[in-house]
């Protein structure tokens, strides 16, 4: 045989062999997509700090759940709470994802506690660090009362108001017991809130409930203990058990936000609102741990 015909006929077996290789492939990967298992993405939503405003995540949260590739969502949460609403928000958001059929996992790495806890309720399962600090079920409103500080300076206010209430919280006349009163109807509208999420979500005795609802914090492990979370792990599990909550075969590709660069203008005017509401005068109603 020439070395022509030498050199042909191994680039043709090399192509059936390739042929071969791509039709096993092929026939391999049918099989595996007929038992239910699939190739996919899996979005990491992190929840750090104290949050005031929860337009951005929750923006994130609804574009990751109408995208096609994201099969599983991870809530990694690092936060103490924040504004009540927001966290009400979030977790609404949270559960429009579980809801959807898109499996969620919540993971509390050192802190997930009041509004941090809120918005796990969300999640399919709930997994926390066996040390992580939890729980501070309860809500917390305050706010500065400077009267005497402006007597001092020789600083009055003034205001005309439709009713006796409409300066509630102000810092600039003095807290009365009726003031005190009215609030605190308004903080307990929202505990019960925080409360019957909780029974709803975990399935515990109210009347247990109550018994830790009143703001103290607890351990991953003593967390596990009450009902309030599912199992002790860290990020890793997570990832391992979304993966099997969603069908993946091996690990997951996980999905993070987009870091971006930020010049010395955008630290200085991002978000700005948000800063300036920490430091506003009106009464701030917070799931918040401090």
């Amino acid at each position: 045989m020439k070395k022509s015909d030498r050199l042909l006929s191994t680039i043709i077996l090399i192509i059936i062999g390739l042929v071969v290789i791509g039709l096993f492939i092929n026939i391999n990967w049918s099989m595996k997509s007929s038992t239910g298992h699939s190739r996919g993405n899996v979005a990491v939503i992190d929840i750090k700090g104290m949050i005031v405003s929860a337009e951005k995540i929750a923006d994130r949260i609804n574009k990751l759940r109408l995208n096609p590739s994201i099969k599983g969502m991870i809530i990694r949460i690092d936060s103490p709470g924040g504004g009540s609403a927001a966290f009400q928000e979030l977790y609404t958001e949270v559960k429009r994802v579980r809801e959807s059929g898109i499996p969620v996992v919540a993971s509390i790495a050192s802190v997930g506690a009041s509004g941090g806890y809120y918005v796990a309720l969300g999640a399919s399962k709930i997994i926390a660090n066996p040390a992580s600090v939890t729980g501070s079920i309860g809500v917390i409103i305050d706010f500065p009362v400077a009267v005497e500080l402006m007597e001092k300076i020789g600083v009055t206010m003034q205001s005309v108001k439709s009713g006796e209430y409409k300066d509630v919280g102000s810092p600039y006349r003095e807290f009365t017991g009726r003031d005190e009163a009215y609030l605190e109807t308004v903080v307990q509208d929202i505990y019960n809130q925080f409360v019957n999420t909780i029974e709803t979500e975990r399935k515990i005795d109210k009347k247990e409930l109550l018994k830790i609802s009143d703001g103290r914090i607890f351990t991953g492990s003593q967390a596990l203990e009450y009902g309030l979370i599912d199992t002790l792990g860290t990020f890793e599990d997570a990832v391992l058990i979304i993966g099997e909550m969603a069908g993946i075969d091996g690990r997951p590709k996980l999905v993070f936000s987009q870091k971006q660069t930020m010049t010395l203008l955008d630290l200085l005017f991002t978000d700005i609102e948000e800063v300036f509401s920490l430091f506003v005068s009106i009464p701030n109603l917070n799931y918040l741990w401090r």
